[in-house]
C-alpha cells in the first residue's frame, strides 16, 4: 500500500504564462453544447470551514459522462483541418464532415487512433462517429467492463491489452507508423508528438472559462482554491494555463491515486518521473508517467499536489451521492484531496484558504463513466 504524498510550491501563484488559445467558439457550435453545472454544496463548505464549495459537474458533457470530449473534439478537428488545408479559425464538425464525405476518397479517410483508461477513448470514438470516420482504441488492463462496452457502443474497434496504460499508449502510437491515413489523438505527449496534446489542453480550457463566467454571474469572488484530478496531467495543464494567464490567482491543487501518483512523485523529485502503478478505483487516473508537454507548466504553476487512497475516494463518492451529485471515483477524488489538503492550519495558510474563501472542485466524470467501485 502506497503512502500519501504532499507537495507544495509557495511561488506557484507568482508564475505567469501566455494565455492558451481558446476553443470556446468551436465548442459553442457543437450540437447540444451548454455550460455544465457549478453546484453549490453548503454542507461541504461548513465541513471544510470555507465560504463556498462549488462542484463543476461533468457527468453530462455533450452527451457523454465526462469532460474529455472538450479536448478530443477540438484537437481532432484542428488536426484534420490542417491535414486537409482548411481554415482552422472557422472549422466546425459539420464543415469537416462535409469535406470528408465529398472530397476524400473512402480509402483515404482517416482512422482516429488512441489509447485510453476509459473516458478519452470514448470521446475520440464519439468524435469519429460525428465525422463519419472509423476509430481504433487500445485499452490497457484494469479498465472496467462498462467503460469498455461504452467505447464499443460508439462504434470503435477495440484492442484489449494485458498491459498498463503507458504501454497501451506505445502500442497505439506504433500502430499508426505503418499508415499514412491513421491519426493519433493522444492526450499525453513525448518527443516529436506535441501538437495534438497541446490542442487537447486548449480544448479543456473551455471548462475553466465556464467556471469563471458562472462565478461572475452569481456575484461570487474568484476561487481561492481549485482542485482537479490528474492522470498524465493534460487537464491540470489546462487549469494552470487558464489561471496563470488571467487576473485571478487561486491556489491550484492536483489530486492523484496513492498507487499512481506520477505527478506528485515528479514534483517531489524535481524531475519527470515514472512510477509503477497498481489497481485503483480511480481507473481514469491510473497513469505512470506525466505528459512531457505538461511537465514544465505543472512544475512551475501547481501550488500543491496530493495523493489519496481508494478508501478516501469511496467516502467522497458516497458523500457526494448523498448530496445528490452524480460523481464517479475520478470526479470525487477532488473532494478527497481537498479534505486532505485543508486538514491542518499550516496547509490552509500555505494555500491561502480562509473562512470566506471559494473552493472549486472539478468533478471530471459521472458515476457511469468508468466506475470500478
Amino acid at each position: 500500500m502506497s503512502s500519501p504524498r504532499w507537495y507544495v510550491n509557495p511561488s506557484a501563484r507568482e508564475w505567469r504564462t501566455p494565455p492558451p488559445r481558446s476553443a470556446r467558439k468551436f465548442h459553442q457550435a457543437l450540437p447540444g453544447y451548454r455550460s455544465t453545472p457549478l453546484t453549490s454544496l453548503p454542507s461541504l463548505a461548513a465541513e471544510l470551514g470555507v465560504g463556498h464549495v462549488l462542484l463543476k459537474d461533468e457527468s453530462h458533457r455533450l452527451g457523454l459522462p465526462a469532460f474529455k470530449i472538450l479536448g478530443a473534439s477540438w484537437a481532432t478537428c484542428r488536426a484534420l483541418a490542417e491535414s486537409f488545408e482548411l481554415d482552422v479559425e472557422t472549422i466546425s464538425v459539420g464543415a469537416l464532415k462535409d469535406h470528408i464525405g465529398t472530397e476524400v476518397a473512402p480509402e483515404r479517410r482517416p482512422v482516429l487512433v488512441t489509447a485510453t483508461d476509459g473516458n478519452h477513448g470514448r470521446a475520440v470514438a464519439r468524435v469519429a462517429a460525428m465525422l463519419g470516420l472509423a476509430a481504433r482504441v487500445y485499452v490497457p488492463s484494469g479498465v472496467g467492463h462498462a467503460a469498455i462496452e461504452a467505447i464499443r457502443g460508439e462504434g470503435a474497434e477495440l484492442i484489449l491489452l494485458s498491459a498498463d496504460y503507458d504501454d497501451a499508449v506505445l502500442f497505439a502510437a506504433r500502430s499508426t507508423e505503418e499508415s499514412d491515413v491513421d491519426v493519433l489523438v493522444q492526450d499525453t505527449s513525448w518527443e516529436g508528438y506535441v501538437d495534438v496534446p497541446r490542442w487537447i489542453v486548449d480544448g479543456y480550457t473551455t471548462l475553466f472559462q465556464e467556471v469563471d463566467e458562472t462565478l461572475s454571474e452569481r456575484g461570487l469572488p474568484a476561487p481561492a482554491l481549485v482542485a482537479c484530478p490528474v492522470g498524465v496531467g493534460a487537464f491540470a495543464h489546462a487549469m494552470v494555463d487558464h489561471y496563470r494567464s488571467g487576473d485571478a490567482t487561486p491556489s491550484l491543487l492536483s489530486v492523484e491515486p496513492d498507487v499512481a501518483a506520477c505527478l506528485a512523485e515528479s514534483l517531489l523529485a524535481g524531475e519527470l518521473t515514472t512510477v509503477k502503478t497498481d489497481f485503483t478505483v480511480m481507473a481514469g487516473m491510473n497513469c505512470g508517467t506525466p505528459s512531457t508537454l505538461a511537465w514544465p507548466t505543472l512544475a512551475a504553476g501547481i501550488d500543491s499536489a496530493v495523493s489519496v487512497s481508494d478508501e478516501a475516494c469511496r467516502r467522497a463518492v458516497a458523500d457526494l451521492a448523498d448530496l445528490g451529485q452524480d460523481v464517479g471515483p475520478c470526479g470525487a477524488s477532488t473532494l478527497a484531496g481537498v479534505r486532505q489538503a485543508l486538514a491542518s492550519c499550516d496547509r490552509r495558510e500555505l494555500l491561502g484558504v480562509e473562512a470566506e474563501s471559494v473552493v472549486v472542485l472539478i468533478s471530471t466524470e459521472g458515476s457511469t463513466a468508468n466506475s470500478l467501485l
